[in-house]
């Protein structure tokens, strides 16, 4: 049978590679190419549960879908309520082992929620289209695969590693400080966290993930002084609370701007009055045009690469916000559901070189770092002050958070081959 399955391996893989893999890492592609059809069957499954951040009883039902995988595997699977946050809750599963812990993660929800009308997996080919398919459902799939491969090499047998998917990655509940209690404990724990969401492509390459930009949102309330439009201007009217909206925002665009920052304004209203819905999602105003605004809203989010960029521009958000024009008011508050930045480090890069060696020895591309602005937030943020952390090793595709959004089947080959064996070298140092 041995003989049988290197034979096999010889027709997938480039001979110099061969010599570079271990007989268990030879073991571990070939499983993984033999289960491919396993892992797609797996994969519509799981997108065809529709699980929206929202629809608790479908995220809770996605969870128990991934415990059938993993308990089979020796994995300790339990289910951690978050019914406190307004969520569903996450599976945390452990496999003790006598190596360095390494802590995978995902998340089992979507943005679609049950009211969508993308629902469903379709396959033509390659290429497979279903909502949360790749963001991150297919990364879900690929950490199955991956120690589904180490177990039937044997790698698995001794490896201590953690696998935490939460079920709110896309909308975090609150408090965020006990909505990822468990994910940063089990951050504080490991020695290695690698991040499970889509693989980073351009133009045909594959790169690394060693830093992902912040994700916060901010809410900016103005107010002034209202009355008849032929006072505007003047000392006792002032200039309104649109005004003084104006200048905020148009202070923010010219002198925040620098490397790696974003700030965006997502939706705007001024009048008297004017007023945000409290999931801060819809605006109303009402007013005239001989009416000085009496109120004005804005909303938006800022996204960083460092928690020092962070305090940094937030200090200078603030200071401009502070800068009032005449008879008006205004406030800033940021949201403390955001998203902390996965900061640069010379351990994710580390991390990144473990993967392409890996690549070497599995005759794959290796891999260039890619550029954190083009990159969203994600959970691997709550744990990369503590731990060393590579990100994008999921399933790759296109079109995530919207109708449409797809997948590469095939990548979830190279993609599970990859885990596989960077999990079992990193698990089993020091065992």
């Amino acid at each position: 049978m041995r003989l049988i399955l290197t034979a096999l391996l010889c027709l997938a893989l480039p001979g110099a590679a061969m010599a570079q893999a271990t007989p268990a890492e030879q073991t571990m592609m070939q499983v993984v190419e033999r289960e491919h059809d396993r892992h797609i069957a797996l994969l519509e499954r799981l997108v065809n549960q529709n699980s929206g951040t929202l629809n608790l009883p479908g995220v809770r039902a996605t969870g128990e879908m991934v415990r059938a995988e993993l308990e089979p595997l020796g994995f300790a699977v339990r289910w951690v309520d978050m019914s406190e946050t307004g969520r569903a809750g996450h599976l945390v599963a452990t496999h003790p082992g006598r190596g360095r812990n390494v802590l995978l993660i995902g998340h089992l929800d979507t943005v679609f929620e049950v009211e969508s009308p993308f629902q469903t997996f379709e396959r033509d080919g390659s290429r497979a289209v279903g909502p949360g398919i790749g963001d991150d459902k297919g990364g879900v799939v690929v950490i199955i695969a991956a120690l589904r491969a180490m177990q039937a090499a044997g790698t698995l047998d001794e490896a201590n590693v953690t696998v935490v998917l939460t079920g709110d990655e896309e909308r975090v509940g609150s408090p965020v400080a006990i909505a990822r209690r468990d994910l940063v404990e089990a951050g504080r724990a490991a020695a290695y966290a690698l991040e499970f969401e889509n693989l980073a492509i351009d133009d045909g390459a594959e790169f690394g993930t060693v830093a992902r930009r912040s994700s916060t949102n901010w809410t900016l309330t103005a107010t002034g002084r209202t009355g008849h439009s032929s006072g505007v201007f003047n000392d006792t009217l002032g200039y309104g609370a649109i005004y003084e909206t104006a200048r905020i925002l148009d202070g923010f665009r010219r002198e925040l701007p620098e490397p790696n920052l974003t700030y965006n304004v997502g939706v705007i209203a001024g009048g008297t009055p004017a007023a945000i819905d409290a999931e801060g999602f819809n605006v109303t105003a009402s007013g005239k045009t001989n009416i000085v605004a009496s109120t004005a809203i804005a909303r938006g989010d800022l996204r960083t690469l460092t928690p020092e960029q962070d305090a940094r521009v937030r200090a200078r958000m603030l200071a401009i916000v502070d800068d009032h024009l005449p008879h008006t008011d205004a406030e800033l508050a940021f949201a403390d559901t955001g998203y902390p930045p996965m900061a640069p480090s010379e351990g994710n890069r580390a991390l990144l070189a473990r993967l392409n060696a890996v690549n070497r020895d599995l005759g794959l591309p290796e891999m260039a770092e890619y550029d954190p602005a083009r990159r969203g937030a994600a959970d691997s943020g709550f744990v990369a002050a503590d731990v060393d952390t590579l990100g994008g090793l999921g399933i790759s595709g296109g079109g995530a958070h919207a109708e449409g959004e797809w997948v590469d089947l095939d990548s979830l080959v190279r993609q599970s081959q990859r885990a596989a064996v960077l999990i079992t070298r990193l698990s089993l140092e020091g065992a």
